[in-house]
């Protein structure tokens, strides 16, 4: 990975862990770029963050462009993002987001495959109990294809507050 750059506006940076980490548990999706043969791909995930792994997982088909990205160059690239909006007359738009990098594997452990499936619902549904109870059974979990995404390295960036107009 080349080496972090820093931020121009420091201000705006998000230097706690704990806060970059409760963006990515916050959030519905991620975006994940890749590249294979020197073609950049990108797609857009619906996530769960594992804090105790420091990994995201999402699922996904056995097969298509994406797999093939993957298998070829497993290195990714992504972004968590908290859109508070655009502030209307000052040219500003309100957020939070996270930088990430990491490697992409597949998960075959059957007990894995639950708990991220496990995970994921919780952070997406309302009611996660209720479909967890319906949804995540042996039959679905063995047919489940999930992808983990072991983080390397995080950084963020923030802005609360809308910029004076001159």
């Amino acid at each position: 990975m080349e080496k972090y750059h820093g931020l121009r506006r420091q201000e705006q940076e998000i230097r706690d862990s704990a806060e970059l980490k409760a963006i990515l548990a916050k959030t519905q999706y991620v975006t994940v770029a890749m590249c294979k043969d020197n073609e950049p791909y990108l797609v857009t995930l619906s996530h769960g963050y594992d804090e105790k792994q420091n990994a995201i997982y999402f699922h996904c088909a056995f097969a298509g462009k994406k797999i093939d990205f993957l298998k070829a160059n497993n290195r990714v690239w992504g972004q968590a993002l908290v859109d508070r909006g655009y502030v209307q007359g000052s040219c500003d738009h309100l957020f939070s987001s996270v930088q990430f990098s990491g490697r992409v594997s597949f998960v075959a452990d059957e007990a894995e495959k639950g708990r991220a499936l496990a995970v994921m619902i919780r952070q997406l549904e309302q009611e996660p109990e209720k479909v967890m109870a319906a949804k995540v059974t042996a039959a679905a979990v063995a047919k489940t294809c999930i992808g983990r995404i072991d983080i390397e390295f995080l950084s963020g960036k923030r802005s609360e507050k809308a910029a004076a107009v001159t």
